[in-house]
């Protein structure tokens, strides 16, 4: 009986979390995806259909194994029928805009509604806003403090990253 205790003891404890990355399209979902889980970049845009699914393990202290989802939206399906199935269930979203465009900024607030609206009276998941492209810092359209406004207002953790150059801020601290 002692041995199968310490066999037991040994045993890995799996978990695994969905992350939902939403945002316009080429606001960098995929970039940031990709940086996190293979740590590329790619110069090539090439547009999401419906979605992708990208997959980083990681080892925790305590014999911990995470299984971390991370499901890239494509940005034209704000309408799209699947896209409340998609986004049920997440532990987290990851709400990216582009701060050289203004326009990915501002349509935030109907990425969030939607959230909102899946989860109901639910409790929601957990939401970070990121800032994507902070190496075009020279291009930027979203002045900082609008950023921090947004987040103020909606409770969310925020930052800004790069993709491209891996600059990840706290991105690390948000998705491992």
């Amino acid at each position: 009986m002692a041995e199968e205790k310490d066999a037991s003891e040994h045993e890995l404890e799996q978990l695994q979390f969905k992350v939902i990355i939403l945002g316009d399209g080429a606001v960098g979902k995929t970039s940031i995806a990709m940086r996190h889980t293979e740590n590329t970049f790619s110069n090539v845009y090439k547009q999401t259909i419906g979605l992708d699914f990208y997959l980083k393990r990681l080892a925790l202290p305590g014999d911990v194994q995470v299984a971390l989802q991370l499901w890239d939206i494509g940005g034209q399906t704000i309408g799209g029928k699947m896209l409340k199935n998609y986004i049920f269930g997440a532990h987290a979203v990851l709400l990216v805009y582009d701060i050289t465009n203004y326009e990915s900024f501002q349509n935030l607030e109907d990425w969030l509604r939607l959230v909102q609206r899946t989860f109901g009276d639910s409790k929601l998941p957990y939401i970070g806003l990121c800032g994507n492209k902070c190496d075009m810092n020279h291009l930027r359209t979203v002045k900082a403090a609008k950023h921090k406004q947004f987040a103020d207002e909606n409770d969310m953790k925020s930052f800004t990253m790069s993709a491209k150059t891996g600059d990840r801020g706290t991105t690390d601290q948000m998705l491992s």
